[in-house]
């Protein structure tokens, strides 16, 4: 199989798991702000792993032991949406790379502003 056909169909697996969750599935664990940021699908099919992002950290672990419960649901979904030979077993993971680049953001920041008032600072002695 061609890495553009796993590719397409990983993120055809994210859009649809994204819409699921957000769509049909009715748990109050489920809340807030999270996004499917990217799905892996295995060359064979048989295994997905779905990486969700949550922006607040209190409600992460809710979510997560949330989709952990709802997983063969939301296989069993995604079997019905999607025509493929195998429907992959999925595995949900945290993905904290938005949370990263938002504290990098802050950090360069604060030292651009420190630097800043540096420069001010020179400016104003000469």
């Amino acid at each position: 199989m061609s890495y553009q056909r796993i590719d397409r169909i990983s993120e055809e697996v994210r859009r649809e798991v994204d819409a699921i969750i957000r769509d049909e599935l009715h748990d109050p664990r489920i809340s807030g702000t999270f996004s499917v940021t990217r799905a892996d699908v295995t060359g064979d099919l048989r295994y997905a792993k779905i990486y969700i992002s949550v922006l607040e950290d209190d409600k992460r672990d809710d979510l997560m032991a949330a989709l952990k419960n709802a997983k063969g649901y939301i296989r069993r979904s995604l079997s019905k949406r999607m025509i493929i030979r195998y429907t992959p077993e999925l595995t949900f993971v945290s993905d904290k790379n938005i949370e990263y680049g938002v504290h990098i953001a802050k950090v360069l920041a604060d030292t651009l502003g420190t630097e800043e008032s540096t420069d001010d600072r020179d400016e104003q002695e000469t």
